[in-house]
């Protein structure tokens, strides 16, 4: 890390909502830059999604210019279809990340709850919660940013 500190942009996958959170690492500390989502249209045809999310990864990074993106790594699904649309969504990102030269890393949501709560089944509104407290924000942030956030944090922890 140097002394402008480390930019790191997190990513929380979906083909519905995909989370992302920027914040600076210092020596010790975060700060926040920003976070949000990224939801292509609901009727928008899935491949169409696909190259949505891309498209907004892409211009997310040109935007903050991390020094690396923290990416949540596949869960278990329920369902074959679900997690082969997740893969899709995870590869645009990745694919977001290469051709613009940033290094990504990937971390599973165990180690993220683990990292966040110190418990790796941790529930929803922890996270929320707890990436409240880490980066002092004055208000919980949605679900699926928060979850980008926490994988952020959790890169930031392992740096």
């Amino acid at each position: 890390m140097n002394r402008r500190g480390y930019t790191i942009l997190g990513i929380d996958p979906g083909s519905i909502k995909t989370g992302y959170g920027a914040l600076k690492a210092f020596s010790g500390t975060m700060e926040h830059i920003d976070n949000g989502l990224i939801a292509p249209p609901k009727d928008m045809p899935f491949k169409e999604r696909v190259a949505y999310i891309f498209s907004e990864v892409d211009q997310t990074v040109k935007e903050f210019q991390p020094d690396c993106i923290a990416l949540e790594d596949i869960f278990i699904a329920k369902n074959a279809q679900s997690a082969l649309k997740l893969g899709h969504v995870r590869g645009a990102v990745m694919s977001a990340a290469v051709l613009n030269g940033v290094p990504l890393f990937e971390y599973s949501p165990t180690r993220v709850k683990q990292s966040i709560t110190g418990r790796g089944r941790a529930e929803k509104h922890q996270i929320q919660e707890m990436v409240r407290i880490l980066l002092k924000l004055r208000e919980i942030p949605q679900e699926d940013a928060a979850d980008a956030l926490a994988v952020a944090i959790t890169h930031a922890f392992t740096v």
